[in-house]
């Protein structure tokens, strides 16, 4: 398997995280399952080799070739026997508000194609990340679109977009109310304003960042689980035991003794 993440350049760094690369070999004796956890963050996704479907209760729904899977409280399972190769950009959730011309809350845990969002402009974009010759061009492809969408024009980020990045870069160990006031905003403005950036309100979307950051504790062979718990903000164990298996539908000790399912890429 090959997993690659890049920084992006300094013109696009307040709406995007990274950019991602994930490759790897399936077949119908050996498919590859991966499973998508609660993320406060969206993603921008292409899917330029084999292509994957989507596991529910009510059926299998193939995945569109290229689409958004926004910020989400729930967990999602795909399955693909193909080999495949994915490049994702990870998205502050309030670039859709610039992306898609609406609320990121409009599409909290939804996953529009591009051509349901952007028409033509959305076919046309899949095709060219589709064709490209390699993951540099797909790169250049990119980032030339997203300049244009997202700096075209001085966006102005109002002051729920900093909080947003504030309570994700301190792992959402942050009182609400403490953000709140420091943005001079009443609390019933500061979390209506905060759900229609981040998708969420400010004490679900800070739930979400804590067991996002308990994910990236994985492979820590010399933390226990209660330590890996409290180190990410969680009061006791059956805290945290409830918020991960909520968010991921994992046990956090299946999750971290590195045989659950989906978990590969995090290996590599």
């Amino acid at each position: 398997m090959k997993y690659e993440v890049v920084p992006p350049p300094p013109s696009l760094a307040r709406f995007v995280r990274f950019f991602w690369v994930m490759e790897s070999e399936a077949s119908r004796d050996k498919p590859f399952i991966y499973r998508a956890m609660a993320d406060g963050c969206a993603e921008l996704i292409f899917h330029y080799r084999g292509r994957f479907v989507e596991l529910t209760p009510h059926g299998s729904f193939d995945q569109s070739y290229g689409l958004i899977h926004s910020q989400t409280r729930r967990m999602r399972r795909f399955i693909t026997h193909q080999n495949f190769g994915i490049f994702g950009v990870y998205l502050y959730p309030y670039a859709l508000n610039q992306l898609c011309a609406m609320p990121s809350s409009v599409l909290s845990d939804e996953m529009p194609d591009l051509t349901t969002l952007w028409g033509g402009e959305g076919i046309e974009l899949t095709e060219k990340m589709m064709l490209a010759e390699n993951n540099p061009a797909r790169m250049t492809l990119i980032i030339s679109f997203l300049d244009k969408k997202l700096n075209a024009r001085d966006h102005f980020l109002p002051p729920a977009t900093n909080a947003i990045q504030y309570l994700i870069h301190r792992q959402g160990n942050v009182k609400v109310t403490d953000l709140a006031q420091q943005y001079c905003l009443s609390m019933r403005q500061f979390e209506r304003n905060f759900k229609l950036f981040s998708g969420f309100s400010p004490k679900l979307y800070a739930r979400i960042i804590r067991f996002q950051a308990a994910c990236q504790q994985y492979g820590r062979k010399d933390l226990s689980l209660t330590e890996i718990g409290l180190a990410c903000g969680y009061y006791d164990q059956s805290h945290f035991i409830h918020d991960f298996k909520e968010f991921s539908g994992y046990h956090p000790g299946t999750y971290f003794s590195g045989k659950a399912e989906g978990t590969e890429y995090r290996d590599v």
